[in-house]
């Protein structure tokens, strides 16, 4: 059986500020994943032959950033029936709004999960991707809730101190 893997897209290179934060929730919960630039426009035949090529190694889940008109992760969601998690950019006039929707907007049958704008929402892809792969892997899902424990302590510890002031 093959290793099962997170496949994160972005539209451009512009995106990887912002996706970083993908990257580094996914290392530290130890979650096997690769990291492509694929555009729905500008290379579609490409993205349309990695996503087939990823599922036959694997990939479990995919994420798909974009800005603007945002259709990449509407193009992924039309070629698999793998989860796919849109996470739009903070970017253009309209600072991730016009992304938003264009990610949202997806016709019946053919679902996008789709994260806040930015950095924030970038961090609720790996962990909602975490999520999605613990369902099938015990130890993934002691991993997430021990992170979330670590952050119900963390508050408890800042709250503690601020009673003491």
């Amino acid at each position: 059986m093959k290793s099962p893997f997170v496949a994160v897209l972005m539209g451009s290179d512009s995106d990887l500020d912002t996706i970083q934060a993908t990257l580094d929730t996914l290392e530290k919960l130890g979650v096997v994943y690769e990291v492509r630039i694929k555009s729905a426009h500008r290379t579609p035949e490409a993205t349309r032959d990695y996503i087939i090529d990823a599922e036959a190694r694997g990939c479990a889940v995919f994420i798909a950033a974009a800005g603007l008109a945002a259709h990449l992760a509407g193009a992924v969601a039309a070629q698999t029936i793998k989860p796919v998690i849109g996470v739009p950019m903070d970017a253009g006039p309209l600072q991730g709004q016009d992304a938003l929707l264009s990610t949202v907007m997806m016709p019946g049958g053919i679902p996008v999960a789709c994260v806040a704008i930015g950095k924030a929402g970038a961090k609720n892809a790996a962990y909602l991707s975490a999520q999605i792969l613990a369902v099938a892997d015990a130890d993934l899902a002691l991993r997430l809730k021990e992170e979330r424990r670590h952050n119900a302590d963390a508050i408890a510890e800042k709250d503690r101190l601020l009673q003491q002031r």
